[in-house]
């Protein structure tokens, strides 16, 4: 199956596609595109970022406070007016390397939780079942996360999870922080990655959909407890 049936599949046909990826599992020219679409959608969003996090950091008196007027006037600085060397080495190397990161690590976890249900499977046939299920969210999940993000101008304030039911919750407010991780996409994702696990593993849908969700619950606390840490030290 050529990537072209592969991406399609995905979105269309995800059982057939996911059961073809487990029996071939062809991860390479995946990974490829999801990490060029993943550099292209943080450059492109970098001045969004940018001007976002400078009001975030200058909201902060507790900040300021903490590491003292010069340094953070340094921070801020810095922040408004990175070199044009520092933006592509974040966009084009350390974002598309933390991403990679994620995928591996991943493809690790679940491989270890499936052991709960199965002995089938390796670690190729995660791989390549994930890769392909974050066209989901990297693909088209970001294009839509992309207009919305250049029609408002803002990046922290946009989301497709169930915060954007709550237009007006600060970005840093735990309701917040905890809502952002019931994003639709990343749903939709997972409940893919079911077919492919169920394919992989040898055990029934609902297995696999208990070991996929599983998994994003674990990486959704995970994001929580970061967010709710990073900000005590902002807000």
């Amino acid at each position: 199956m050529d990537l072209f049936n592969r991406l399609q599949g995905i979105f269309f046909n995800p059982k057939v596609t996911l059961k073809a990826i487990s029996e071939k599992p062809i991860w390479i020219d995946a990974l490829i595109i999801l990490l060029i679409a993943w550099a292209l959608f943080s450059y492109i969003t970098t001045p969004y970022l940018q001007k976002d996090t400078v009001q975030l950091l200058q909201s902060s008196d507790k900040l300021q406070e903490r590491m003292g007027e010069d340094r953070f006037n340094e921070m801020i600085k810095r922040t408004k007016n990175p070199t044009k060397a520092s933006v592509l080495l974040s966009n084009l190397l350390c974002k598309p390397g933390g991403l990679l990161v994620g995928f591996l690590f991943s493809s690790l976890i679940i491989l270890a939780i499936s052991r709960m249900f199965s002995t089938e499977g390796n670690y190729k046939q995660v791989l390549a079942a994930i890769l392909h299920a974050n066209f989901i969210d990297k693909i088209l999940g970001n294009a839509l996360r992309l207009v919305l993000i250049l029609t408002r101008k803002s990046f922290m304030q946009t989301t497709t999870s169930l915060a954007l039911f709550f237009p007006k919750l600060e970005v840093t407010s735990p309701a917040f922080i905890i809502l952002s991780q019931v994003d639709f996409f990343q749903l939709w994702l997972f409940g893919v990655l079911g077919y492919g696990l169920s394919s992989i593993f040898k055990i029934e849908l609902k297995k696999a959909l208990i070991l996929s969700y599983s998994f994003w619950v674990l990486k959704s606390l995970l994001y929580i407890v970061y967010g709710l840490i990073a900000i005590r030290f902002i807000a």
